[in-house]
């Protein structure tokens, strides 16, 4: 059997979840096809084959239909330089190239055939191919007007070409989609509708029905280019040069094509072009429009910065850490366009639904046109009249682009707040979650111990702490770092040592100004029967607080303990605390030794487990599944594996380390524990809009439904309804992008 693999598309010129739904049921009908999944959000199609498909014939099925498409480099993230036309254009610069691409294969796509035009909204409304499209029509209905005005008797032969104009580009999109395997499009029921009302005396509101359609098409081409531009927009963040650092000299280079490893220089005010540490310079960093941290946060050597924020006061050498194509802000891009395409159990439902209930509308259409008149007297022309309103009430467009529109703001809007969800499953089960499951240490707590309490005996604190520095410079463990940051942020002198040596599983010895100094941990300083008493009853108490503690001696006598601990985040007990108020229970699950993991739960004011190895970690979220609870359980990424796979939901914490983004189902980038109650409350949020969302589009089909029916409204308020509905829950929907940080 051939090799099953998977092939990315952009496809250019979806506006409406029926345009997914036809590109989807034509390309599955490809020989070698598995699956297929189209996102109308990101513009693009990702296609599972076995490797034996015809890919140039799966391009042609979409072309036909009237789309522009073309794959993804190597089938990944477009290159950089699309980005460019990206923003603030639709597909705009994809589509040129798509359509010069078209003419290669000697197969242009059909003119204006879906309307949906191969440059949505490059620029103005008007000079997109939908737009002059509408334009046309519109002029055509007015001249009808006109000359139904000067010549009567040939008024109807002018609504007729009216209608035409407009209807010609939609009734070729039905057969092609027919012909794919959507014989109930949108545009087979407007094209049916039309030409009855022709039949039955009414051209004129068959032509202004149409003209309507195209000018609802053209509005929701509208609101799905503002969708899309919402999470493409991140990608302007980052510049387009940078100044590279090469021979001593610098040089204005294509921010994309900084390789790995190189140095950069950043000015004051230019937003930085790739993710990198920091080599030389010590700077306010404005993270605002990656993170919406509000608040420029300090940053010098060897500190972490991202492309696309912006450099504040001084000028800073940056190591650059990540090509182009893998900088935070395009991962970020290319997980939500994923994320997009993975379809929502609420949105499998719906297409399931729309699946028999579009059939099902043109039953009911049928038999009240021909019921009434058939048995119960009533006129031929006023029931197949009804009949045709139905029809075009039943289309459900705005019932089908309900749930993709809510769950594609929603993940964009959480993008923007470093919030990540691999898709529409995640973001609705995210609001049902009963219970979240804490690592302690880099989740709850910042990852590194820092000193908390310098005790001395006899000697001054600067003084006790000048000498334990001393002793730990140069080593890079975090005890020793621990007390080194310290010393820095004391501005404590730290002199050289000589005859340094270390005593493995002990501390550490060496000379100082003539002492001999020497940092221990508590055992090994009993072992030399260095500790009294009250000493021993100050580190057990110590110890009971959770922390740490090395014993400093100065020619053999106890100078004081300095002890460590790794202490809460800053937001820890404010994030714990809006889960509580949002009613979902919060543990700590930690592998750090029970003392330690009570003090800390002890401030946080929360649940505990301690002494836990990963599979044991695995083992309560299992039991917390079993007792009925909906787990989430959040870790910085490689420990927390197992654990994370076995949780409803897996949130890896922290600057999105690769093996937490893969593991994961969800991601919080930038470390801070409230964001995951504000991951749970945008997911509730969403799921009221796509609730909205149903109601607005089944709700106004039920109303047109009966006052057609009793003949209070005809066909053209029968398309402003399933028109004005699709509009309706796109604009609800993009509510969500409007979230507060």
């Amino acid at each position: 059997m051939a090799e099953a693999s998977e092939t990315r598309y952009r496809v250019g010129g979806m506006d409406c979840a029926a345009c997914a739904s036809k590109i989807d049921a034509a390309v599955r009908r490809v020989a070698g096809v598995a699956d297929v999944s189209v996102s109308v959000m990101a513009g693009t199609m990702t296609v599972q084959h076995d490797g034996s498909s015809d890919l140039k014939a799966i391009e042609k099925k979409v072309r036909g239909l009237g789309y522009s498409v073309s794959p993804f480099a190597g089938g990944a993230a477009p290159a950089p330089e699309h980005d460019a036309h990206l923003h603030g254009h639709g597909h705009a610069g994809h589509d040129h190239d798509h359509e010069g691409h078209s003419h290669d294969h000697g197969e242009k796509a059909i003119e204006g055939l879906h309307g949906h035009d191969q440059t949505p909204m490059a620029g103005p409304w008007w000079r997109s191919r939908k737009g002059r499209l509408t334009i046309l029509s519109g002029a055509a209905l007015v001249a009808a007007y006109a000359i139904g005005h000067l010549v009567p008797a040939i008024a109807s032969y002018a609504f007729i070409v009216a209608m035409l104009v407009g209807l010609l580009p939609i009734a070729r999109r039905a057969v092609m989609a027919a012909f794919s395997g959507t014989p109930f499009s949108i545009e087979m029921l407007m094209t049916i509708a039309a030409v009855g009302a022709v039949i039955i005396n009414a051209g004129e509101e068959a032509a202004t029905v149409v003209f309507l359609f195209l000018v609802g098409e053209l509005l929701e081409g509208v609101a799905a280019v503002k969708a899309r531009e919402s999470i493409q927009s991140l990608t302007a963040l980052v510049p387009k040069t940078a100044l590279l650092e090469h021979n001593g000299q610098m040089r204005e280079v294509p921010a994309e094509s900084l390789a790995v490893g190189t140095v950069i220089m950043v000015r004051p005010g230019d937003r930085i072009p790739a993710d990198g540490v920091i080599v030389s310079g010590d700077s306010a960093i404005d993270e605002a429009p990656v993170t919406g941290e509000s608040t420029p946060l300090r940053k010098g050597v060897d500190a972490v910065v991202y492309a696309g924020t912006v450099n504040g006061d001084a000028v800073l050498r940056v190591r650059v850490t990540a090509a182009a194509a893998d900088n935070t802000i395009a991962r970020v891009v290319k997980l939500v366009e994923e994320a997009q395409e993975s379809k929502a159990p609420t949105e499998r439902f719906i297409d399931r639904f729309s699946r028999y209930y579009t059939p099902g509308v043109v039953v009911v259409a049928a038999l009240v046109a021909v019921i009434p008149p058939l048995f119960l007297g009533g006129a031929w022309g006023e029931w197949i009249y009804k009949g045709l309103a139905i029809l075009l009430i039943g289309c459900p467009c705005a019932l089908v682009i309900s749930t993709p529109a809510a769950i594609a703001a929603s993940l964009s809007a959480g993008a923007r707040r470093g919030l990540l969800m691999k898709g529409g499953a995640v973001l609705e089960t995210l609001g049902k979650v009963t219970i979240v499951a804490f690592d302690k240490t880099g989740t709850l707590t910042e990852g590194k111990p820092r000193v908390t309490d310098i005790v001395s005996f006899g000697l001054g604190e600067a003084q006790l702490l000048s000498r334990a520095a001393v002793l730990e410079q140069g080593s890079s463990h975090p005890l020793a770092l621990a007390i080194l940051n310290r010393a820095r942020m004391d501005g404590v002198p730290v002199p050289p040592a000589f005859e340094l040596e270390a005593l493995p599983g002990r501390g550490v010895t060496g000379k100082v100004g003539g002492e001999t100094v020497d940092l221990l941990s508590p055992p090994a300083a009993r072992e030399r029967g260095a500790l009294n008493a009250g000493q021993e009853a100050r580190i057990a108490g110590l110890n009971d607080e959770g922390k740490s503690v090395s014993v400093l001696l100065v020619n053999g006598l106890v100078a004081g303990l300095i002890a460590m601990r790794d202490e809460p985040r800053e937001d820890a007990e404010a994030g714990l605390s809006a889960l509580k108020s949002a009613g979902v229970k919060a543990m700590m699950l930690t592998g750090d030794n029970k003392r330690t993991a009570a003090a800390v739960a002890d401030m946080l004011g929360i649940d505990w487990r301690g002494e836990m190895m990963p599979e044991d970690k695995q083992r309560v979220v299992g039991e917390l599944k079993r007792k009925g609870f909906v787990v989430a359980k959040v870790g910085d990424g490689i420990n927390d594996a197992p654990a994370l796979a076995a949780a409803d939901i897996g949130i890896a914490m922290g600057g999105g380390t690769d093996v937490a983004l893969e593991t994961a189902d969800a991601a919080v980038l930038h470390g801070r524990v409230g964001d995951v109650a504000r991951m749970i409350a945008l997911s509730k949020r969403t799921m009221r809009n796509i609730l909205e969302n149903i109601t607005i589009a089944l709700g106004l089909k039920a109303v047109f439904l009966v006052t057609t029916i009793i003949g209070i409204t005809g066909l053209w308020p029968a398309i402003l309804a399933d028109t004005g509905a699709t509009v309706l829950v796109t604009i609800n929907a993009l509510r969500l992008l409007r979230i507060k940080a």
